[in-house]
């Protein structure tokens, strides 16, 4: 069985980050094919009965990690889309085994694994820090378990690169969304992100308010130091 990323010393593969479901937290260094289902024979073993006992497989091909769906009953997805036929991965990618666990994927050359007794290089000496290569976030030293998800992480990276400034709610929105996209987005969808972001922040620091909306215009970040 594949060990969590923390035992491992290939800091360069592309790596799995479980965000939801039984595997919430984990981590996995995709450093040689892979199969995920529910038998124990699998490398990333999912312990419930809505996947397959051998439900999808990652591979290392030329052109990157390909994901195949290996005739599931219940589906392998990739942003919410189900694969019919083996794709390749993009950093960021969020991936769903039977919707029953949430991965994303972060590729090689935009994060480097960080052992877990590190501390972040970024905003040292901030209540709120964040290491961009890992994606990794801490909150008065305690850090954001499981992950943020990646239009979470988006805010976050937004806001902490621009301290003092009030990020525009369109701007927000074309940020995290991208340009294409953001079209479709609304207000209301931006508003239950950073809801549901806030949350995970209060959760581990309820007494400071880290996220600052700026009525009418758009977000803050109030990070102050420790």
């Amino acid at each position: 069985m594949t060990k969590p990323l923390e035992s491992l010393t290939v800091p360069e593969s592309p790596v799995f980050i479980a965000q939801s479901g039984v595997l919430s937290g984990q981590r996995w260094s995709i450093d040689r094919e892979m199969t995920i289902g529910r038998d124990p024979v699998c490398s990333l073993v999912i312990p419930d009965r809505q996947v397959s006992r051998i439900h999808a497989r990652l591979s290392l091909t030329p052109e990157g990690i390909q994901l195949e769906d290996l005739g599931s009953k219940n589906g392998t997805f990739s942003n919410g889309e189900q694969i019919i036929d083996p794709v390749i991965l993009n950093d960021g990618d969020e991936i769903q085994v039977a919707m029953v666990q949430t991965f994303v994927y972060l590729s090689s050359d935009a994060t480097m694994p960080l052992e877990s007794n590190m501390k972040p290089a970024k905003g040292q000496g901030r209540r709120l820090r964040i290491d961009l290569r890992s994606r990794r976030v801490w909150i008065r030293g305690t850090e954001v378990i499981p992950p943020l998800s990646v239009p979470q992480f988006k805010v976050m990276q937004i806001l902490n690169e621009n301290p003092g400034e009030v990020i525009s709610r369109q701007d927000m929105i074309s940020q995290v969304w991208g340009d294409e996209v953001s079209q479709g987005v609304s207000d209301q969808a931006l508003d239950a992100l950073i809801r549901r972001l806030r949350d995970r922040i209060t959760a581990i620091d309820p007494n400071h308010d880290y996220l600052v909306t700026v009525r009418g215009f758009g977000f803050r970040i109030n990070n102050p130091e420790e």
